[in-house]
């Protein structure tokens, strides 16, 4: 049975859609994989990054994008947070709204 991929809301999925075009082409890409085998490709494409939440890397020759998600019972997977990297290390900042975005939902859906 395969996985379904939902968005937080309809602004973090028209903000995906707007990522540079071979950003996101690997998106779509890595995402046509999730669903079908899961969301655990493994590195460099998936990471754990505690507590249920998950990145997606996406590199291409504009850079390199991020989505944050995390899974929902029923095989969901849930697009919460994207931005595109401009340093190194992943912004703090960046972690706390994907964060708070799986607690509010998961706590809506208990």
């Amino acid at each position: 049975m395969p996985w379904g991929i939902e968005y937080y809301d309809e602004k973090l999925q028209a903000a995906v859609l707007a990522l540079p075009p071979g950003i996101l082409a690997r998106y779509v890409h890595l995402t046509d994989r999730m669903v079908e085998y899961g969301p655990d490709l493994g590195m460099p494409h998936t990471r754990a990054m505690g507590a249920g939440l998950f990145e997606l890397g996406l590199k291409s020759g504009e850079g390199i994008g991020r989505v944050f998600y995390c899974t929902l019972v029923g095989r969901r997977i849930l697009m919460l947070h994207q931005f595109v990297k401009k340093t190194e290390k992943t912004p703090p900042k960046e972690l706390t709204i994907a964060r708070k975005r799986m607690k509010e939902r998961r706590d809506a859906d208990a």
